[in-house]
Order: structure tokens, then C-alpha cells, then sequence
């Protein structure tokens, strides 16, 4: 997914939608360390880009909060 069509999704969740996405986010970048210290991992790339969407939802909750 695009990052402008990630923000704009982003836009259109509640808090808790928001949370649980933050929550899949974690346990797939948990998953992913998981799998890069066994040697299983084949796209490292993707740690980056799942700890970039956690960032993005983090920060489009702390704006909601301010709102």
C-alpha cells in the first residue's frame, strides 16, 4: 500500500481501529525478528516498512488525541 492511501485509511479510523492495527503491526514485527534471528526470513525489507506503519499509526493517534 501506498503511504498517501495509508494515511487517508488512517484518517478514516476510529481510535480503536487504529489500536488494533498498532497491535497487528507489533505481533507481525515480532513475528518477523522472530524469523530473521532463525534464518527464515526472506524479505528483510519489510521489518522497515512495518516499523514505518507502526510510526504512522502512533503518530496519527497521538493527532487524534490532540484533536
Amino acid at each position: 500500500m501506498k503511504t498517501k492511501e495509508f494515511k487517508e485509511q488512517l484518517k478514516e479510523m476510529s481510535v480503536e481501529q487504529m489500536i488494533d492495527m498498532e497491535n497487528e503491526y507489533r505481533e507481525e514485527l515480532f513475528n518477523l525478528r522472530f524469523q530473521l534471528a532463525t534464518g527464515q526470513l526472506e524479505n528483510t525489507a519489510r521489518i522497515q516498512t512495518v516499523r514505518k506503519a507502526i510510526a504512522r499509526v502512533k503518530t496519527a493517534l497521538r493527532q487524534a488525541e490532540n484533536n
